[in-house]
């Protein structure tokens, strides 16, 4: 099985319990990543923003709250897709999502303001060809932001870290959602993706200017964001 397929199959499997578990393995500190992705974005007053690989909604919800105008989301799981769209009626939010391939967006080129991802970038099957597509879909001027979690570059930290996202956190996602594959390769992806320095560099390479990666509470979690020109 194709990674796309195999991540594809994973998130419609856990997507009942997904959100219920990212807050408590996060130990809700996710809550406040996405706050000031949220705000970076909001900064630059876009009335358009695609949310990719959106999953259940969180962040294309706090875009909405937080004044976009209209919000996109794309995803390749229709049953995280399934749980978004019930938490986006219940808010009345304006908020449109549909399945996409992330890697081949079924969207015009230069339609958003402002393109985002939150915890999801890492499940791309080929990274760089999502980069390019982000870039493709923006209008000339638009902010692409990144959201991800990384490892910590403190030895002492690293350790903690894996020793939580290995051990511990396969351990309590097998129990609340009976699925121990999906939270081992959770942790497993962030441990393959690319270090900040590569991931800027990629985004250079899509095309993306004025390139930035900022650390959130001691390198648990980066910003990535860029420019297109």
């Amino acid at each position: 099985m194709a990674k796309k397929e195999f991540v594809e199959s994973m998130f419609d499997a856990i997507a009942p319990t997904y959100d219920k578990l990212n807050h408590i393995l996060s130990l809700n500190v996710d809550k406040g990543w996405r706050r000031k992705a949220v705000r970076r974005i909001v900064s630059t007053r876009p009335a358009h923003v695609l949310d990719v690989a959106c999953g259940t909604g969180d962040f294309a919800i706090a875009l909405a709250k937080a004044g976009v105008e209209r919000v996109t989301g794309v995803d390749i799981s229709q049953g995280m897709l399934d749980v978004g769209e019930e938490k986006v009626k219940a808010l009345g939010l304006n908020i449109e999502m549909h399945v996409d391939d992330c890697e081949h967006m079924s969207i015009a080129d230069d339609t958003f303001d402002a393109v985002s991802v939150a915890f999801g970038v890492r499940n791309f099957e080929h990274l760089q060809q999502g980069l390019n597509e982000m870039h493709r879909v923006l209008k000339p001027g638009g902010m692409v932001c990144i959201v991800e979690l990384s490892v910590p570059s403190n030895p002492l930290l690293c350790w903690g870290y894996k020793l939580y996202f290995l051990h511990i956190l396969p351990l309590i996602g097998r129990l609340v959602s009976g699925n121990g594959s999906a939270y081992r390769y959770l942790p497993e992806s962030v441990l393959r993706f690319p270090k900040p320095d590569k991931v800027c560099a990629m985004l250079a390479e899509a095309g993306f200017r004025d390139v930035e990666a900022k650390a959130f509470t001691f390198g648990l979690c980066r910003m990535f964001t860029g420019i297109k020109a």
